[in-house]
């Protein structure tokens, strides 16, 4: 596969996931977390590792996520041999209220040829000075 394919592979598979979380359903996301993942997100202190941690931590979510329109702005992947880094930033729209976040999501090529992600890292966005 090269590596226009492979991007488009990536960003599909984040945007099938994004769109059952949005549904309040993360286990879109479950689904291409490997094993061995290790997860920031945005509202914890502390990073989650491994698949058990993080399902832990969604199966809390469960229902209670509903965004109503989302952009993903600027997606690029970057691919090296089995790695593939994702990046881009997020703007949801839930009621009256916009959040914007940063990602990067590091996939991994398995023995299976599926891609799953390995880490993922979701920060909010906090221009320095308020400024972009």
């Amino acid at each position: 596969m090269n590596q226009d394919n492979i991007s488009k592979t990536i960003i599909a598979m984040e945007k099938t996931a994004l769109e059952e979380l949005n549904r309040g359903n993360p286990s879109g996301y479950l689904k291409i977390y490997a094993e061995d993942i290790t997860y920031f997100d945005p509202f914890k202190e502390k990073r989650f590792d491994g698949l058990k941690k993080v399902q832990i931590f969604y199966n809390s979510l469960q229902g209670s996520v509903y965004v109503e329109h989302y952009e993903m702005i600027d997606p690029v992947v970057q691919v090296s041999d089995e790695i593939a880094i994702l990046s881009y930033n997020l703007v949801s729209h839930i009621g009256n209220e916009v959040f914007r976040e940063k990602c990067t999501e590091v996939y991994r090529q398995e023995s299976d040829k599926q891609w799953k992600i390995i880490h993922s890292h979701w920060s909010l966005v906090q221009p320095a000075n308020g400024k972009e």
